[in-house]
């Protein structure tokens, strides 16, 4: 069966979009538009007449399945396939990020690729030198959904750049939201109203509140069992912040461990090794030695252990805390109140972050696979249902009632670990919704995204916590999301993600000394002055020739762009 198989639009689809033209008739001399615009969308979402199979590599998600279902056999694969006649079949399986990464990389250096998968960067690369995956250019142009592509559009280009060499596209990258990347300082509410401190704007209020939450029982129960500020056992994650991570209180101080970064006089410097990040280590070691920070920090399995069990009444983390970890602590103790605070501001009062980079990962196509565009087409159908916008309302919400009743998210069970949005999504929610709440636009006209939130913010008002999924999302908006919508960010951005010649070769050794230093220095093992010692001995290891590579990449690349304009 050649490229051509035939496919049809679902009758579904085909009512929707004819009741759409007869309840908004188009205006005189549009009917070539609307003609392409069908097209276009028979394009995206047609149904082959004929099954396409489509061997995959899947990451396999924590959540379990029902008895019967399996990860390549379940309610969601079934819909996909029944939308698409596309059988997906699992060349092979791997349990989360790391063994994933692992299982894509021996397919690659033994040259057995599936017929799509998911790679990072650095793999991408090599794919494309290796002439090993198919060029997407002209597939992802006739076949791309205008929902996918306004999506990529909203990163002013950036996106689908990252996944281009030559100006042709070979890989189809997943957008970064730009909530997803500031780390907030989420503080027990209740907590801080028992020990009658104000909201926290500075490093001097932190310590306070720290102080406060050690000594004086916030949480009434006679005993002293509560710290001061939870932490990151590996201090920093550097691109995109999650629980416990200490990088808000490097960036308040302008520093930005583990990226790439200009100095005060415009040379590209690695941003574990400057001046700055011994300031914040400094702090750091000072409040740890103070009590301020958690002693067992370094020893946790998990994490997020001691703010699920209500040992820990301040940490930091994104916006979107209230979903995981912060819903099984309010749990398992209903009168906790987390709100959330963009502090410690910098010396000048500005609340301070750097941003994850627009994409870390690619869709790619093996060369040679007969159908490149069912993989765009898969990838604009899960999409659609991602966002809300799948006009089979009766499938959906069988799915959504499947989500109710098991936990289980749809997109866990997507083909491929890649999810794409408009870069401002989230603030954009939230703008929305404060104008419905407040009567200025029609809650009816919100887009189905916007208006699923505004649903559960108004349940969540009327009964709070009664219902823990209507919770997350409205206390995620409600607390995280209004933080970032009404505070002013000063964001850095790194100048380089990547990998060169030399990290190849030296990255693991150069992570380890770091990640020692940093931890050694905090809890005292080692002194502050340790780290000029670190510095050179990073420089000396190949730290040096990776800051001359980036360098070179970073000076061509912005050639490149300056002749372009």
């Amino acid at each position: 069966m050649n490229r051509a198989v035939k496919y049809v639009l679902p009758a579904v689809a085909l009512v929707c979009l004819a009741a759409c033209r007869e309840g908004n008739a188009p205006a005189a001399g549009s009917g070539g538009t609307d003609t392409r615009a069908t097209q276009a969308e028979s394009a995206a979402y047609g149904r082959y007449e004929e099954p396409v199979v489509m061997r995959i590599g899947f990451k396999v998600p924590d959540s379990r399945l029902n008895t019967g279902d399996s990860n390549d056999n379940n309610p969601i694969s079934r819909y996909l396939e029944s939308l698409t006649n596309i059988k997906v079949i699992h060349s092979w399986e791997a349990k989360g990020e790391e063994a994933f990464t692992q299982k894509a990389q021996l397919a690659i250096d033994s040259n057995d690729l599936p017929d799509a998968m998911v790679v990072d960067r650095d793999q991408l690369k090599k794919l494309i030198d290796s002439d090993m995956i198919a060029d997407l250019t002209e597939t992802y142009k006739e076949y791309g959904s205008e929902l996918i592509k306004d999506m990529y559009d909203s990163t002013q280009g950036e996106a689908p750049q990252d996944g281009m060499r030559n100006g042709r596209l070979y890989g189809l990258p997943n957008v970064a939201i730009h909530a997803d990347s500031p780390s907030l300082l989420w503080v027990r509410q209740d907590w801080l109203d028992r020990v009658e401190l104000p909201a926290p704007r500075t490093f001097e209020d932190i310590e306070a509140i720290a102080k406060a939450f050690i000594e004086q029982d916030p949480d009434g129960n006679g005993k002293r069992d509560t710290v001061g500020l939870s932490a990151y056992n590996n201090i920093v994650y550097g691109t995109k912040p999650h629980v416990n991570g200490l990088d808000t209180l490097f960036s308040a101080l302008h520093a930005f461990p583990t990226n790439w970064i200009r100095d005060s006089r415009g040379n590209i410097v690695y941003g574990s090794i400057t001046p700055e990040a011994k300031e914040a280590l400094g702090k750091l070691a000072d409040w740890y030695k103070r009590g301020l920070i958690d002693p067992d920090f370094a020893l946790y399995k998990e994490t997020q252990e001691p703010i699920i069990s209500g040992k820990a009444g301040m940490f930091f983390g994104p916006w979107w805390m209230p979903y995981y970890p912060l819903s099984e602590a309010v749990a398992l103790d209903t009168k906790a109140e987390w709100r959330a605070f963009a502090a410690p501001l910098d010396a000048s009062g500005k609340f301070v972050t750097h941003m994850a980079p627009v994409t870390d990962r690619y869709l790619v196509v093996r060369q040679g696979y007969e159908h490149p565009e069912a993989v765009v087409k898969l990838l604009n159908v899960f999409t659609r249902l991602e966002r809300r916008r799948d006009p089979n309302l009766e499938a959906v919400r069988s799915l959504d009632d499947f989500s109710a009743q098991t936990g289980i998210q749809p997109r866990a069970y997507y083909p491929f670990d890649l999810l794409i949005d408009y870069t401002d999504a989230i603030e954009k929610h939230y703008a929305d919704m404060q104008q419905a709440l407040h009567g200025k636009i029609d809650p009816d006209a919100l887009d189905p995204d916007t208006h699923l939130l505004y649903d559960l913010w108004l349940a969540d008002e009327e009964q709070p916590k009664k219902n823990l999924e209507g919770w997350k999302a409205a206390n995620a908006y409600k607390y995280g999301v209004s933080v970032l919508s009404t505070t002013p960010i000063e964001r850095v951005r790194s100048v380089f993600y990547g990998s060169t010649m030399h990290m190849r070769s030296h990255w693991p050794e150069l992570q380890k000394l770091e990640s020692e230093t940093f931890l050694n220095i905090i809890v005292g093992d080692s002194p502050l002055s340790d780290f000029d010692l670190f510095a050179a001995k990073w420089k000396s290891l190949g730290g040096d020739a990776i800051t001359q590579e980036v360098a070179q990449i970073v000076r061509s690349r912005d050639a490149d762009t300056q002749r372009t304009e």
